[in-house]
């Protein structure tokens, strides 16, 4: 095998840039970029908004065409992930991914497109919703499931609330709003938007009792509590956010209908996302110091970029809406934070990368 034979093979095994390979949580770097784009919007940061933007297209773009190459040629291998507890939710980033896409084009006022891209998540929420849980859990040989409880089962709450995200804003972009048509496809959009909202909120319940009873009767380690974990805060996280477009749109019977009880939630969920935070930064220290275990690149580590921009998306959004600088000066200033995180994760990939490439080189080299 030559050189470069030899360093394609071991990229594709350490970095599963193969249809092979590629894994259900690939996703995840788009999340985290999509949403560090829209946070960037949203403090007027124009240039670095667009750049983040057309670098998570581009991943988005790298990472569908592996998956759907990869459904194509090694169907087995997707059957088996489908049906792998601890793996199969990572395929709801696609979803996530999708919707964040969405809510950065409204953002730039691309409304047809981010109504097609929206359409395109909606459909994948459906599917994924029922068949994740049914091949998973019910057609899971893993016994007993509980054991393969980790992080990653949060990403179903996150996808259902990216649809209520762009949905509502969607809805509070819509073109004509005064025509009988756009009040109906309004309705429609609120409808969505609630529904699924609703749903996170139920799933978010789900998961949290299934992570509490695998602590409780099954031993949690420092090797479990890796960076995916941080979802449970992503998740409230992006709760906060599709609530606070609820009631920034709240022209809609249902969306009125509601206010009560999603003001009152926001309010909670974000409370809870913020004493989360040093949970899991103490989780993290008593991991790599306490126990050793070494930090470094995985792309398990986009799990929890993600959850940074977006609690700095909804101390904003939630400071704006329930009328509370102190929140969303938080969600300033934390922005700062997440595109620190972003930026070292994004160069400890680029590192890996070249550093994987020339090991193998030089190996290669020295067996010739």
């Amino acid at each position: 095998m030559s050189n470069g034979q030899t360093s394609l093979a071991y990229l594709q095994t350490k970095w599963g840039l193969s249809p092979g390979t590629v894994s259900p949580g690939c996703f995840a770097s788009v999340m985290a970029t999509g949403i560090m784009s829209v946070g960037a919007h949203l403090k007027g940061l124009a240039v670095l908004s667009t750049i983040l933007f057309w670098l998570a297209v581009v991943l988005y773009i790298f990472f569908l065409t592996l998956v759907i190459w990869r459904a194509c040629s090694h169907s087995e291998e997707l059957r088996t992930d489908l049906h792998n507890p601890s793996k199969a939710f990572g395929f709801f980033t696609f979803v996530a991914a999708t919707n964040v896409l969405a809510t950065a084009l409204e953002g730039q006022d691309h409304f047809r497109f981010a109504l097609t891209i929206f359409s395109l998540g909606l459909i994948a929420w459906l599917i994924l919703g029922y068949l994740i849980p049914f091949s998973a859990v019910l057609g899971s040989s893993t016994s007993p499931i509980l054991t393969q409880v980790n992080g990653t089962w949060f990403v179903c709450v996150v996808a259902a609330q990216s649809v209520a995200v762009a949905a509502s804003g969607l809805m509070a972009n819509l073109p004509n709003q005064g025509t009988a048509s756009g009040a109906s496809f309004g309705s429609v959009l609120a409808v969505i938007a609630v529904i699924a909202w609703s749903v996170g909120i139920g799933l978010y319940l789900v998961c949290a009792v299934c992570v509490g009873m695998r602590a409780l009767l099954h031993r949690i380690g420092p090797e479990d509590l890796d960076a995916p974990y941080w979802v449970m805060m992503g998740a409230l996280a992006i709760s906060v956010v599709a609530g606070s477009k609820i009631l920034e749109g709240g022209t809609s019977p249902i969306f009125s209908a509601t206010t009560v009880i999603v003001a009152g939630a926001s309010a909670i969920l974000w409370a809870i996302s913020t004493w989360l935070i040093p949970a899991l930064v103490i989780a993290g220290l008593w991991r790599h110091f306490r126990h050793r275990i070494p930090l470094g690149y995985s792309a398990g580590l986009w799990s929890m970029v993600f959850p940074l921009g977006m609690y700095s998306v909804a101390s904003t959004n939630v400071g704006k809406v329930d009328g509370v600088p102190i929140i969303s000066w938080i969600g300033a200033q934390w922005y700062w934070i997440a595109l620190t995180v972003w930026a070292i994760v994004f160069a400890a990939m680029v590192w890996s990368f070249v550093k994987s490439m020339s090991v193998r080189g030089s190996s290669g080299v020295a067996a010739g």
